[in-house]
């Protein structure tokens, strides 16, 4: 890719879900992105905008390096792991990738005198918070992670913090709700392997690559019992990123934000929109809650549209589902609901 005069911004995990369409957000913008990625879960093959470079986040000399080939002014930093229900069996895994990471690319920044940083946090840093089943969360909520992985993307929040205190860094960190969709051109979406998340669970079910899907509770204090999410569409979610790194902020600043639309969608909503995609109903059962899932999680995004001027303009329910069909009938890499169909077949055989 010709580079020009773009400036370069280092992206962690920039081979990723998120990473790879915040990559393209930010060429699309005017800048050079830089990916750095250990390709642990992420695809050489999504990365389409920028350079690669194939490095671990904990080791900061080869951050060091990059950062001097490039000319890097910035960082958004995605890597790390993220399977919520394998922080609970392997928390030390979590503790020394992410936090460890995030250790090392500090130290690497400071080294070399970059000052601006986007961090992808999440809303599990909120937990459960001792909220009323359907109130919105603002960011000064109380922080009470459920998890391994939410108590890490907390205390890097914290050592962000206390980073721009110390030596004048400026950094947003990005607290996502339920990232969701795909690119609409349709070359790069969502490719987890194994999928969890419930769209293209739902999409794999209907589409009869997979088992039914299990809808955990009905039972919820919520208008339909089904437990309520704030689902954000990738592509208004790179932009977030790209605002975030183009806001103008002091140094010395940390500043978290919340990314999400304001509004939930039930889990049974979700099944209806996907099945109004596909022209047929979702097979899916009902079974128990899942222990740790709260009733509601929906973002106050007032911050973002105050601080960044961002607000989400593809993350109605109908455009999500649609743009992430269109992913998993055509996947230019990885797997997506392909995942699920091949878990089944191993799992018959």
């Amino acid at each position: 890719m010709d580079r020009g005069t773009k400036p370069a911004v280092l992206v962690t995990g920039g081979a990723g879900y998120i990473g790879t369409h915040t990559a393209k957000a930010l060429s699309e913008q005017g800048f050079f992105p830089v990916i750095f990625d250990d390709l642990s879960s992420g695809f050489r093959e999504a990365v389409r905008w920028g350079e690669f470079v194939h490095g671990d986040i904990r080791d900061t000399r080869a951050l060091v390096e990059t950062i001097d080939a490039y000319g890097v002014k910035a960082v958004i930093h995605f890597a790390g792991l993220i399977e919520v229900g394998r922080s609970v069996v392997r928390p030390d895994l979590f503790w020394d990738i992410n936090v460890g990471g995030t250790i090392s690319l500090l130290a690497a920044m400071r080294e070399r005198g970059v000052h601006r940083l986007v961090f992808s946090s999440s809303a599990a840093v909120y937990g459960q918070g001792g909220r009323g089943p359907l109130e919105t969360i603002p960011e000064d909520a109380p922080k009470a992670p459920a998890s391994p992985y939410g108590d890490t993307k907390l205390a890097c929040e914290w050592m962000i913090a206390a980073e721009c205190r110390a030596h004048g860094l400026t950094a947003v960190a990005l607290r996502y709700f339920n990232a969701c969709g795909a690119d609409a051109s349709g070359e790069i979406g969502e490719a987890h392997d194994p999928e969890t998340h419930l769209i293209p669970l739902a999409i794999a079910a209907g589409l009869g690559h997979g088992q039914p899907l299990t809808v955990f509770g009905t039972d919820y204090e919520t208008p339909d019992g089904a437990c309520l999410r704030d689902y954000i569409h990738v592509s208004d979610l790179a932009d977030a990123h790209v605002k975030a790194l183009q806001a103008d902020l002091a140094a010395g600043v940390f500043e978290p934000v919340n990314v999400g639309t304001g509004r939930g969608h039930s889990v049974l909503e979700v099944v209806e929109a996907v099945g109004r995609a596909l022209g047929r109903p979702v097979p899916h059962s009902v079974g128990a809650r899942r222990a740790g899932d709260p009733p509601s999680l929906v973002a106050d995004p007032a911050r973002a549209r105050s601080l960044l001027a961002w607000t989400a303009q593809r993350s109605g329910l109908d455009q999500i589902v649609a743009d992430a069909l269109r992913w998993e009938r055509q996947p230019a890499y990885g797997t997506g609901a392909r995942a699920v169909a091949r878990g089944a077949r191993a799992a018959a055989e």
